[in-house]
């Protein structure tokens, strides 16, 4: 089987079958990353290239691994390093790189539509890592093969996705793929961080009540406030946020259920979650870390044609 799509630009432009086929593909490099050895040659004359213009850690990092564990060839590109911090354009950039014949562009740009722009200009396979406030697909990927993973399923699934919404594109990728899977969706957090008329766009439920959400829900994947992507203030203070809105120990033993905890990093402790429940067993936040070479693997094998 093969995608329908060169590039994967958002979770948008997947169908349903190219979600599960990239699910699929993770689980059989899951199991390659639980080997002795655990590299394969899969991509050993496929040269990408990782094209950051904003601050990453985990994300680049679980790029490079899948990179260098399906044998591919890589070279990092870091914005504040280089040409484009004297004013190249993105396109200059990219067609420089492109005529040292790279066959694949992962992408992360503070621009919403930075990916799109180059797919249409270049003839690489672009990888969109998170462009502006738009999406986020692989986050989305990974968060989906962790809740399967531990649940056994998607379809049926009642997922909260708690926080500053109105800046996550982890959020909006998170939300078309699960409704594409069939989960149910809550969203909670402060009404100015919600945006407004996202219930009939996007078909969720939306609660202010964050006891409430938690009281319905299978899965809370918890968000971190994006204070660098806030104009103005939209919340008293981060302490005041805790008090309505974050997750303790104490408010999951009052739910008189258990449900799995996630989040997508970096983690502000003490603020959206305290540190018994990051740490603790409800969280799976570092399955996601690990399964997200894995789900990276799958889409670059599958977007090389491999």
């Amino acid at each position: 089987m093969k995608l329908s799509t060169k590039h994967l630009l958002g979770i948008k432009d997947l169908t349903r079958d190219d979600i599960q086929l990239i699910l699929t593909t993770a689980e059989q490099f899951k199991e390659v990353l639980q080997r002795p050895v655990k590299k394969v040659p899969s991509l050993r004359d496929v040269t990408i290239v990782n094209l950051f213009y904003e601050n990453s850690t985990r994300t680049r990092m679980s790029f490079e691994l899948a990179e260098r564990r399906l044998s591919a060839d890589v070279l990092n590109f870091a914005a504040t390093t280089s040409s484009a911090a004297k004013g190249e354009t993105l396109l200059d950039t990219v067609n420089n790189i492109l005529s040292m014949k790279v066959d694949m562009v992962v992408m992360r740009h503070s621009a919403s539509g930075a990916p799109h722009f180059l797919a249409k200009h270049i003839p690489a396979a672009i990888v969109n890592a998170g462009d502006g406030i738009n999406e986020h697909p692989t986050q989305a990927l990974l968060d989906a093969f962790s809740m399967r993973e531990k649940l056994g399923k998607l379809e049926g699934l009642k997922v909260a996705i708690i926080g500053d919404i109105m800046h996550s594109r982890v959020a909006l990728s998170n939300m078309y793929l699960l409704r594409k899977m069939g989960a149910e969706i809550t969203i909670a957090g402060p009404p100015t961080l919600i945006p407004k008329y996202i219930e009939e766009a996007l078909d969720v439920r939306v609660e202010y009540n964050l006891k409430k959400a938690l009281q319905w829900c299978d899965v809370a994947n918890v968000l971190r406030i994006q204070l660098e992507r806030q104009n103005q203030p939209l919340f008293s203070s981060l302490r005041e946020y805790n008090l309505a809105y974050g997750i303790n120990r104490r408010l999951l033993e009052s739910l008189g259920k258990e449900i799995v905890i996630m989040h997508p990093g970096p983690i502000n402790r003490g603020v959206e979650l305290d540190s018994d429940v990051a740490d603790g067993p409800f969280s799976i936040v570092l399955n996601q870390v690990e399964n997200g070479v894995a789900v990276r693997m799958a889409v670059l094998y599958l977007l090389a044609g491999a």
